[in-house]
Formats: structure tokens, C-alpha cells, sequence
């Protein structure tokens, strides 16, 4: 397994458990380190157990050779990053597969990273330029969501699996026995586009639950109630129709734009996957729009606090998350940013240096006059919040993932914004 990042650790522990034997390899020392001893350098339920459950089966090394010794298979989860023209930077996937030209004694190279197009069989013609002709390639793209990614591995909705070698195809089938979901084998062209067409598709979605939640804004109507009645047609479906602030992590934004330009470079312009990208990069701002609205038209001065960072709860990522648009643009605005949350671990640099962090929400809501929950963190439901009516400079809440109920909030002494449903005050 190349790469130690969340699809790696995932995928990995998820092939101990189900029997194999698994060497992991990254090039980052430190977490090679925490790994070898025993901890799990990122979050995510249940893996920390798993790893440790199957600890005699998996095994974590620094070293290429090392990692591909005796090995039958061998895995690419490796990121790719976009570049400057918004094509996936590959480097690292050609990387693994250079260190991959001696070992001929693999039955199965397989990449799992989110790659263009087109991909698999360049990788294809390289392998056969080594002298591996006898080395099946396997596109087997990642469908887990962080915060569930090992139940979605073992309960998988479908196992997608692109090979021209049928014998290739039903090894990594056989690999997945134990793991409940069927098996979808197509060529690596259409695996690779399922991979992005996915994640397009469910961006798409969600776009289309803020932009009515921007028409339900200005016509009166509730979003939730709407969502909840076109969820209940089996052709719509309720899953991702959830209004907010935009979506983030590392798939959704990166995979849409990656969309965008493969396509963009077919001489195609995707006006709809155009359109999806630039409503969720307005769709956090719009919102700072309205709450500054609220407070007079001016931050300079204020004090904001956000309850949440990462960009969706269960996980510690922050990746393109909207905390970060909304706490660089708070800050550019001259005013205080005050944070919570129970997982998030920003890094050094801007915003966050120079913001503040705080234990817990009504900490970080002393004082404020303003809050805005950015993540829906359970925790938020069940917060003090009659404490934090009165510990506030200014009781006003922007609500950014409709977690609570605004005639709760102002019978407290509220005024209760929150996407896609009137503003509600005491």
C-alpha cells in the first residue's frame, strides 16, 4: 500500500481485517513513526481499532523495497493535488510507479488515487515499456466518506473495479471476499470517469440545495421542509439535499474542478460543473454578507465566534473547508475571530494564527457578537445556549448547517439566522 493518507490507512487495515497480509509505505517520517507505534495520526472511527486488531497482518515502512517484497499486489493511494491549470499533479503516482520497474514479481499494480482519464493506460503502456506486460493494471476508484470510510469500505454501495485483464479483474475481486457490496467490473477508462462523475454528482446535488435555499431566502418558503418533500420521490432521493455554507474535504472541490478541466481540455466547457464550482465558492461569503447586513453593515471592531472548522463533522479535516473562506474573510474585515472545535487541527499560517481557540463553544461565544456554526457537530445541539445568550455581547447566531430550531433560539433571546429559512427573532 503506497501511501499512509486516508484512503491508504483505510483501504490497508480494511485488507488485514478481511485476512491479508498488508506492508504500508509512506515517505513521511514522522508518520511512519506513529504508526509503527501504535497510533493512528489521523481520525476516523473505528480504524485505530481495526489497525490495532490486526496488527500481526499490517505493517508500516519507509522504504519502497521493503514495502513490495514478496508482495502479490501492490496499491497506489498516494494524493493528487491540482495544479496551476487545474489538471491532477500525478508526480506522485509516477513516483510509486517507478519504484515499482524491478518488482516483476507482482501479479497486480492498482491505483485507488483520483486520477484523469486517460491515465491507466499511460501507466499501462509504461509498465509494458519495463519489461511488466505480465503485471495487470486495475482501476479501482475510492467511494468512502470521511468519518465512515471503514464501514463504507466493508458496506460499499459497489466495488468498482477497471481492467482489460480478466484475470487481473478477478484478482481484486477476490481480495475484496468478505466485504458486502457487488462488484462492478468495466474498462479503466470508465472506472476512472466513475470516480469523478460521482463526486460531481453529488456536488451537483448539494449545489442545487443551496441554490433553492437562496430562492426559499427571498420567497419566504423553508428549505428543510422542501428538501425533506422531493427527498421522498425515490427518484431524487434525500441523501446530500442538505443546505449549508458549501461543501469541502479533499474530494468534492478537487474531483468537480478536476471534472471541469479534463473536460475543458476535450475542447468540451461543462457549463453545469462551471456553474456547481462557482456557487460553492460564493455560498460561505453570501452568507457573511447577510450576518454583516445584521450587524450594520460593518465587522470592524466585532468579535465572531465559529463553532466548528473542519469541513464536516466525524473527522478532523479542514481540507477546503468553509471555516477557513469565513475566518480570512472576518479577519480581512477588521474583526475578532474566536474558534471551537473538538477535532480540528489547523496547521500553522493564516487564517489561523491568528485567530483564537477555545476548549469549549460558550467559551468561544464570551463576548462575541456574533457566532456562526460552520460544522454540525452534535455537541452544538445540547450546547448551553441560554448561558451563552447571556454571555454574548450581541445574541446572534448564523446557523450554517439549520442544526437548531430558530423558535427554540428565540424564545432565548436570539435572533436566529440560519440557509435557506426566514430569520427568526426574539
Amino acid at each position: 500500500m503506497f501511501g499512509a493518507g486516508y484512503i491508504g490507512l483505510v483501504t490497508g487495515a480494511c485488507l488485514a481485517e478481511l485476512g491479508h497480509t498488508v506492508a504500508v509505505r509512506d515517505i513521511l517520517p514522522e508518520r511512519v513513526e506513529l504508526l509503527q507505534a501504535g497510533e493512528v495520526p489521523i481520525y476516523e472511527p473505528g480504524l485505530g481499532d481495526m489497525t490495532l486488531r490486526n496488527e500481526e497482518r499490517l505493517r508500516f515502512t519507509l522504504d519502497a523495497e521493503d514495502a513490495v517484497r514478496g508482495a502479490e499486489v501492490a496499491y497506489v493511494c498516494v494524493d493528487t493535488p491540482p495544479t496551476a491549470s487545474g489538471d491532477a499533479d500525478l508526480s506522485r503516482v509516477w513516483a510509486v510507479v517507478d519504484a515499482l520497474k524491478g518488482a516483476s514479481h507482482l501479479l497486480a499494480l492498482v491505483v485507488k488515487s483520483t486520477v484523469p482519464v486517460g491515465t491507466g493506460r499511460r501507466i499501462r503502456a509504461a509498465l509494458d515499456a519495463a519489461g511488466l506486460g505480465h503485471v495487470g493494471y486495475v482501476s479501482n476508484p475510492e467511494f468512502t466518506a470521511e468519518g465512515r470510510a471503514v464501514s463504507d469500505f466493508m458496506n460499499p454501495d459497489r466495488i468498482v473495479i477497471g481492467a482489460s485483464d480478466p484475470a487481473a479483474a478477478d484478482l481484486i475481486k477476490g481480495l475484496h471476499a468478505g466485504v458486502n457490496g457487488p462488484a462492478v467490473v468495466m474498462d479503466v477508462a470508465s472506472a476512472e470517469m466513475t470516480k469523478l462523475a460521482a463526486n460531481a454528482a453529488l456536488a451537483t446535488k448539494i449545489t442545487l440545495a443551496n441554490e433553492l435555499a437562496t430562492v426559499c431566502e427571498a420567497t419566504g418558503a423553508d428549505i428543510e421542509r422542501v428538501t425533506e418533500a422531493i427527498g421522498m420521490d425515490h427518484r431524487i432521493g434525500p441523501h446530500f439535499l442538505k443546505a449549508g455554507l458549501g461543501y469541502g474535504g479533499s474530494c468534492f472541490p478537487k474531483d468537480s474542478r478536476a471534472l471541469h478541466a479534463l473536460a475543458s481540455n476535450a475542447g468540451y466547457s461543462f457549463q453545469l460543473l462551471r456553474t456547481v464550482i462557482e456557487v460553492n465558492g460564493l455560498q460561505a461569503r453570501r452568507h457573511l454578507q447577510r450576518l454583516k447586513e445584521e450587524l450594520g453593515g460593518s465587522f470592524e471592531g466585532r468579535s465572531v465566534a465559529l463553532l466548528g472548522m473542519t469541513f464536516k463533522a466525524g473527522t478532523d479535516d479542514m481540507r477546503e473547508g468553509p471555516s477557513t473562506i469565513i475566518a480570512s474573510r472576518l479577519l480581512a474585515e477588521g474583526a475578532e475571530v474566536r474558534c471551537w472545535d473538538p477535532m480540528a487541527q489547523p496547521g500553522p499560517g493564516q487564517p489561523w494564527d491568528s485567530t483564537t481557540r477555545h476548549a469549549g463553544p460558550l467559551e468561544a461565544m464570551a463576548g462575541a457578537d456574533a457566532a456562526v456554526i460552520v460544522t454540525e457537530w452534535p455537541e452544538l445541539r445540547d450546547a448551553p445556549w441560554a448561558e451563552a445568550h447571556t454571555a454574548m455581547r450581541t445574541p446572534l447566531l448564523l446557523d450554517g448547517r439549520n442544526l437548531l430550531d430558530g423558535a427554540a433560539m428565540a424564545q432565548l433571546g436570539f435572533t436566529y439566522m440560519s440557509v435557506g429559512r426566514p430569520t427568526v427573532r426574539p
